[in-house]
Protein backbone atom coordinates (compact mmCIF):
# COMPACT_ATOMS: atom_id res chain seq x y z
CA UNK A 1 0.00 0.00 0.00
CA UNK A 2 1.04 3.59 -0.67
CA UNK A 3 -0.28 6.26 1.69
CA UNK A 4 -0.25 10.01 1.83
CA UNK A 5 -0.33 10.88 5.52
CA UNK A 6 -1.15 14.39 6.71
CA UNK A 7 -1.04 15.26 10.42
CA UNK A 8 -1.97 18.81 11.39
CA UNK A 9 -1.65 20.02 14.99
CA UNK A 10 -2.93 23.50 15.84
CA UNK A 11 -2.57 25.38 19.13
CA UNK A 12 -4.64 28.53 19.70
CA UNK A 13 -3.88 30.80 22.66
CA UNK A 14 -6.07 33.23 24.57
CA UNK A 15 -3.28 35.80 24.59
CA UNK A 16 -0.11 36.31 22.61
CA UNK A 17 2.70 33.85 23.28
CA UNK A 18 6.14 35.41 23.63
CA UNK A 19 8.12 32.37 22.47
CA UNK A 20 7.82 28.60 22.14
CA UNK A 21 10.00 25.54 21.83
CA UNK A 22 8.75 22.19 20.59
CA UNK A 23 10.04 18.69 19.90
CA UNK A 24 8.40 16.72 17.08
CA UNK A 25 8.36 13.04 16.17
CA UNK A 26 6.21 13.28 13.06
CA UNK A 27 8.45 11.63 10.43
CA UNK A 28 7.49 7.98 9.79
CA UNK A 29 10.14 5.33 10.40
CA UNK A 30 12.00 3.72 7.52
CA UNK A 31 12.05 0.07 8.55
CA UNK A 32 9.96 -3.07 9.17
CA UNK A 33 8.41 -3.20 5.70
CA UNK A 34 7.83 0.55 5.62
CA UNK A 35 9.62 2.93 3.24
CA UNK A 36 9.35 6.72 3.45
CA UNK A 37 9.29 8.31 -0.02
CA UNK A 38 8.94 11.93 1.12
CA UNK A 39 8.34 13.66 4.44
CA UNK A 40 8.02 17.37 5.15
CA UNK A 41 7.14 19.19 8.38
CA UNK A 42 6.02 22.82 8.16
CA UNK A 43 5.73 25.10 11.20
CA UNK A 44 3.86 28.40 11.27
CA UNK A 45 5.12 30.84 12.55
CA UNK A 46 8.43 30.03 10.93
CA UNK A 47 10.94 28.88 13.58
CA UNK A 48 14.05 30.88 14.34
CA UNK A 49 16.05 27.71 14.90
CA UNK A 50 15.50 24.11 13.75
CA UNK A 51 17.63 21.05 14.45
CA UNK A 52 17.08 17.46 13.34
CA UNK A 53 18.55 14.29 14.82
CA UNK A 54 17.81 10.63 15.54
CA UNK A 55 17.02 9.77 19.15
CA UNK A 56 18.23 6.65 20.95
CA UNK A 57 15.51 4.49 19.36
CA UNK A 58 16.30 5.84 15.85
CA UNK A 59 13.17 7.96 15.68
CA UNK A 60 13.57 11.15 13.64
CA UNK A 61 13.34 14.16 15.96
CA UNK A 62 12.83 17.81 14.96
CA UNK A 63 13.44 20.50 17.59
CA UNK A 64 12.22 24.03 16.82
CA UNK A 65 12.44 27.37 18.63
CA UNK A 66 10.03 30.21 17.80
CA UNK A 67 10.92 33.67 19.09
CA UNK A 68 8.18 35.63 17.30
CA UNK A 69 5.05 36.42 19.31
CA UNK A 70 1.97 34.59 18.07
CA UNK A 71 -1.63 33.64 18.91
CA UNK A 72 -1.61 30.40 16.90
CA UNK A 73 0.95 27.66 16.27
CA UNK A 74 0.33 25.25 13.39
CA UNK A 75 2.45 22.17 12.74
CA UNK A 76 1.68 20.28 9.51
CA UNK A 77 3.45 17.02 8.65
CA UNK A 78 3.00 15.52 5.17
CA UNK A 79 4.51 12.14 4.22
CA UNK A 80 4.23 9.56 1.47
CA UNK A 81 4.88 6.05 2.75
CA UNK A 82 5.02 2.65 1.06
CA UNK A 83 3.93 -0.19 3.38
CA UNK A 84 4.52 -3.81 2.40
CA UNK A 85 5.06 -5.94 5.47
CA UNK A 86 5.92 -9.64 5.42
CA UNK A 87 3.35 -12.08 6.81
CA UNK A 88 3.47 -13.01 10.48
CA UNK A 89 4.81 -16.53 11.11
CA UNK A 90 2.59 -19.03 12.85
CA UNK A 91 2.57 -17.92 16.52
CA UNK A 92 2.85 -21.56 17.59
CA UNK A 93 6.39 -21.66 16.18
CA UNK A 94 7.73 -19.11 18.66
CA UNK A 95 9.48 -20.35 21.82
CA UNK A 96 7.77 -21.01 25.14
CA UNK A 97 7.25 -17.71 26.89
CA UNK A 98 9.21 -18.78 29.99
CA UNK A 99 12.38 -18.96 27.87
CA UNK A 100 12.16 -15.45 26.45
CA UNK A 101 12.85 -13.33 29.53
CA UNK A 102 16.13 -15.08 30.43
CA UNK A 103 17.26 -14.84 26.79
CA UNK A 104 16.61 -11.09 26.85
CA UNK A 105 18.41 -10.62 30.15
CA UNK A 106 21.56 -12.32 28.86
CA UNK A 107 21.72 -10.66 25.43
CA UNK A 108 24.87 -8.74 24.51
CA UNK A 109 22.89 -6.25 22.39
CA UNK A 110 22.76 -2.68 23.70
CA UNK A 111 21.43 -0.72 20.69
CA UNK A 112 17.93 0.45 19.86
CA UNK A 113 16.68 -3.06 19.01
CA UNK A 114 17.94 -4.66 22.22
CA UNK A 115 15.18 -6.36 24.22
CA UNK A 116 16.79 -5.15 27.47
CA UNK A 117 15.18 -1.70 27.09
CA UNK A 118 11.72 -3.28 27.22
CA UNK A 119 12.21 -5.34 30.35
CA UNK A 120 11.90 -2.73 33.08
CA UNK A 121 9.26 -0.28 34.40
CA UNK A 122 9.31 3.09 32.66
CA UNK A 123 7.96 6.56 33.36
CA UNK A 124 4.35 5.82 32.37
CA UNK A 125 4.35 2.01 32.71
CA UNK A 126 4.87 0.81 36.28
CA UNK A 127 4.66 -2.86 37.21
CA UNK A 128 1.30 -3.44 38.94
CA UNK A 129 0.44 -6.78 40.51
CA UNK A 130 -3.19 -6.70 39.33
CA UNK A 131 -2.14 -6.04 35.72
CA UNK A 132 0.47 -8.80 35.85
CA UNK A 133 -2.13 -11.24 37.20
CA UNK A 134 -4.54 -10.26 34.41
CA UNK A 135 -1.87 -10.89 31.76
CA UNK A 136 -0.80 -14.17 33.37
CA UNK A 137 -4.14 -15.76 32.46
CA UNK A 138 -2.95 -15.87 28.84
CA UNK A 139 0.50 -17.23 29.65
CA UNK A 140 -0.14 -20.82 30.63
CA UNK A 141 2.88 -23.11 31.12
CA UNK A 142 5.05 -23.58 28.00
CA UNK A 143 2.66 -21.66 25.75
CA UNK A 144 4.41 -20.12 22.70
CA UNK A 145 5.13 -16.48 23.49
CA UNK A 146 3.51 -14.91 20.41
CA UNK A 147 0.42 -17.11 20.77
CA UNK A 148 0.06 -16.04 24.40
CA UNK A 149 0.65 -12.36 23.57
CA UNK A 150 -2.01 -12.52 20.85
CA UNK A 151 -4.44 -14.04 23.36
CA UNK A 152 -3.73 -11.17 25.79
CA UNK A 153 -4.27 -8.68 22.97
CA UNK A 154 -7.69 -10.17 22.16
CA UNK A 155 -8.71 -10.23 25.82
CA UNK A 156 -7.91 -6.53 26.19
CA UNK A 157 -10.00 -5.83 23.09
CA UNK A 158 -12.90 -7.80 24.58
CA UNK A 159 -12.65 -6.66 28.22
CA UNK A 160 -11.91 -2.94 27.82
CA UNK A 161 -14.22 -0.36 26.27
CA UNK A 162 -12.89 2.28 23.90
CA UNK A 163 -13.99 5.57 25.44
CA UNK A 164 -12.18 8.84 24.61
CA UNK A 165 -13.91 10.54 27.55
CA UNK A 166 -12.74 7.97 30.11
CA UNK A 167 -9.11 9.08 30.27
CA UNK A 168 -6.70 11.90 29.45
CA UNK A 169 -3.03 11.76 28.47
CA UNK A 170 -2.12 12.19 32.14
CA UNK A 171 -4.43 9.43 33.47
CA UNK A 172 -2.34 6.87 35.40
CA UNK A 173 -2.21 3.33 34.04
CA UNK A 174 -3.70 1.92 37.25
CA UNK A 175 -6.78 4.12 36.89
CA UNK A 176 -7.36 3.14 33.26
CA UNK A 177 -6.98 -0.53 34.18
CA UNK A 178 -9.36 -0.25 37.14
CA UNK A 179 -12.14 1.36 35.11
CA UNK A 180 -11.61 -0.98 32.12
CA UNK A 181 -11.81 1.89 29.66
CA UNK A 182 -9.73 4.38 27.74
CA UNK A 183 -8.08 4.88 24.37
CA UNK A 184 -5.32 3.21 22.37
CA UNK A 185 -2.59 4.78 24.53
CA UNK A 186 -4.14 3.22 27.64
CA UNK A 187 -4.59 -0.21 26.05
CA UNK A 188 -0.98 -0.23 24.84
CA UNK A 189 0.34 0.79 28.27
CA UNK A 190 -1.76 -1.86 30.00
CA UNK A 191 -0.57 -4.61 27.67
CA UNK A 192 3.06 -3.51 28.05
CA UNK A 193 2.74 -3.46 31.85
CA UNK A 194 1.33 -6.99 31.83
CA UNK A 195 4.09 -8.32 29.59
CA UNK A 196 6.87 -6.65 31.58
CA UNK A 197 5.34 -7.90 34.81
CA UNK A 198 5.86 -11.42 33.44
CA UNK A 199 9.47 -10.62 32.52
CA UNK A 200 8.81 -10.25 28.77
CA UNK A 201 10.37 -7.38 26.76
CA UNK A 202 7.80 -5.04 25.26
CA UNK A 203 7.69 -1.48 24.00
CA UNK A 204 5.34 1.23 22.77
CA UNK A 205 4.70 2.22 19.15
CA UNK A 206 3.07 5.43 17.92
CA UNK A 207 1.66 5.84 14.45
CA UNK A 208 -1.54 5.76 12.44
CA UNK A 209 -4.11 3.24 11.27
CA UNK A 210 -6.17 3.70 8.14
CA UNK A 211 -9.90 4.08 8.68
CA UNK A 212 -11.92 2.07 6.18
CA UNK A 213 -15.42 3.53 5.58
CA UNK A 214 -18.54 1.32 5.52
CA UNK A 215 -19.39 -0.25 2.14
CA UNK A 216 -20.85 2.31 -0.23
CA UNK A 217 -19.86 5.26 1.95
CA UNK A 218 -17.19 7.81 0.94
CA UNK A 219 -13.99 8.15 2.90
CA UNK A 220 -14.25 11.23 5.12
CA UNK A 221 -11.34 13.66 5.28
CA UNK A 222 -9.98 13.92 8.80
CA UNK A 223 -11.57 10.62 9.89
CA UNK A 224 -8.26 9.02 10.80
CA UNK A 225 -6.35 9.57 14.04
CA UNK A 226 -3.06 9.03 15.80
CA UNK A 227 -2.78 5.48 17.08
CA UNK A 228 -0.66 3.35 19.40
CA UNK A 229 0.16 -0.31 19.75
CA UNK A 230 2.71 -2.72 21.26
CA UNK A 231 5.90 -4.56 20.32
CA UNK A 232 6.83 -7.83 22.04
CA UNK A 233 10.19 -9.59 21.71
CA UNK A 234 9.93 -13.29 20.90
CA UNK A 235 13.53 -14.42 21.25
CA UNK A 236 16.66 -13.91 19.13
CA UNK A 237 15.43 -16.14 16.30
CA UNK A 238 12.14 -14.27 15.80
CA UNK A 239 12.85 -10.78 17.15
CA UNK A 240 10.11 -8.18 17.61
CA UNK A 241 6.46 -8.48 16.58
CA UNK A 242 3.81 -5.79 16.83
CA UNK A 243 0.24 -6.20 18.09
CA UNK A 244 -2.64 -3.73 18.22
CA UNK A 245 -4.76 -4.39 21.34
CA UNK A 246 -7.27 -1.66 20.47
CA UNK A 247 -8.32 -3.56 17.35
CA UNK A 248 -7.03 -7.09 18.17
CA UNK A 249 -4.81 -7.10 15.09
CA UNK A 250 -1.25 -8.00 14.26
CA UNK A 251 0.59 -5.13 12.61
CA UNK A 252 -0.45 -5.04 8.97
CA UNK A 253 -0.41 -2.87 5.91
CA UNK A 254 -3.10 -0.59 7.36
CA UNK A 255 -0.65 0.64 10.04
CA UNK A 256 1.94 3.38 9.55
CA UNK A 257 4.66 3.58 12.21
CA UNK A 258 5.96 6.91 13.51
CA UNK A 259 8.14 6.10 16.52
CA UNK A 260 9.01 3.45 19.09
CA UNK A 261 9.99 3.82 22.74
CA UNK A 262 9.46 2.50 26.25
CA UNK A 263 6.10 4.30 26.60
CA UNK A 264 4.24 7.36 25.32
CA UNK A 265 6.68 9.74 27.04
CA UNK A 266 9.41 8.57 24.61
CA UNK A 267 7.38 9.01 21.43
CA UNK A 268 4.95 11.91 21.87
CA UNK A 269 4.40 13.33 18.35
CA UNK A 270 4.38 16.94 19.60
CA UNK A 271 5.44 18.35 22.95
CA UNK A 272 7.09 21.50 24.19
CA UNK A 273 6.81 24.68 26.24
CA UNK A 274 5.75 28.26 25.62
CA UNK A 275 6.06 31.56 27.44
CA UNK A 276 2.68 33.19 27.84
CA UNK A 277 -0.46 33.42 29.94
CA UNK A 278 -4.02 32.30 29.53
CA UNK A 279 -5.48 29.10 28.22
CA UNK A 280 -4.74 27.17 25.04
CA UNK A 281 -6.92 25.08 22.72
CA UNK A 282 -5.56 22.11 20.81
CA UNK A 283 -6.92 20.54 17.64
CA UNK A 284 -5.47 17.57 15.74
CA UNK A 285 -6.48 16.42 12.27
CA UNK A 286 -5.10 13.27 10.64
CA UNK A 287 -5.63 11.87 7.16
CA UNK A 288 -4.22 8.52 6.02
CA UNK A 289 -5.12 8.47 2.35
CA UNK A 290 -4.37 5.38 0.23
CA UNK A 291 -3.01 6.11 -3.25
CA UNK A 292 -4.78 3.96 -5.79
Amino acid sequence: MIYDVRHVTTYRYDSRVGSAQCTLRLTPRHDNGQNVVTSVVEIDPRPDQVTERPDFFDNHVISARIDATHRQLKIAAQSRVVVERPPIPAPQLTPAWELVGPLAATTNLLGAQSPVHGLFPSRLVPIIDEVTAYAAQSFTPSRPVLEAAADLMRRIRADFRYDPKATEISTPLAEAFAQRGGVCQDFAHIMIAGLRGLGLPSSYVSGYIRTIPPPGRPRLAGADASHAWVRVWCGPEFGWFELDPTNALFLGNDHVTLAIGRDYADVSPVYGVFIGSGRQALSVRVDVKPIE
